[in-house]
């Protein structure tokens, strides 16, 4: 049975965001709010969440899991920028974009795709995915909450509870979520393409 944390959504509190991150830290999986609707996250070392999380979303080896970081710096160590990207990611930063890159060698192999060596990037505009980050240290490996068979993230704390109690240590709510995914943008080529329109403007890209 899952936890349910109860967060404020403009000042989380201290010992809850600690307690969160301490699930992390035991390798639990989390569902947590962001800008972007609900997420499911963990540790970057956690092999046994990675497996959790595909088989909650029925996910194949080809799905591109994001790394969500606190800001742009720790995005710089995970991912190879050329200037062009850099500027329109910068400008775009925070809010609700995935962006597809090339992998740097500080991102684990089993986090890439098998093929193209890219991973997902973004950083929330979220207090609570802040302070989440903040009080972790590190990236949260994470994949948007979209159930089989859905085209939408959840959006409701007490949804994901009552929907994936058995499958999740624990469910952050804040009761403040976006409704829509992230737009994807993929700078694979060189040149940016939007591989899903989701919340955040894709015009900027296009």
């Amino acid at each position: 049975m899952a936890r349910y944390l109860d967060i404020h959504p403009v000042d989380p509190q201290p010992r809850l965001i600690g307690q969160a991150v301490s699930l992390l830290r035991e390798d639990g999986l989390l569902a947590y709010p962001t800008d972007s609707g609900y997420a499911l996250g963990i540790q970057l070392g956690n092999r046994d969440g990675l497996e959790r999380i595909r088989s909650i979303r029925q996910l194949d080896d080809k799905h591109h899991f994001t790394l969500v970081c606190r800001d742009f710096a720790q995005l710089g160590q995970l991912v190879q920028i050329d200037n062009a990207a850099f500027r329109a990611i910068k400008a775009a930063t925070p809010g609700p974009y995935t962006f597809i890159l090339p992998a740097t060698a500080e991102v684990p192999k089993r986090l890439m795709h098998p093929k193209k060596k890219t991973v997902g990037v973004r950083i929330p505009d979220h207090p609570l995915v802040r302070a989440l980050l903040e009080e972790l240290g590190e990236p949260l490996l994470s994949s948007t909450l979209i159930l089989p068979g859905e085209t939408e993230p959840m959006t409701e704390g007490w949804l994901v509870k009552d929907e994936l109690d058995q499958l999740l240590d624990a469910v952050i709510d804040c009761g403040e979520s976006g409704s829509l995914p992230t737009t994807v943008v993929d700078f694979t080529s060189g040149v940016s393409e939007v591989t899903r329109y989701g919340a955040g403007d894709a015009a900027r890209f296009e």
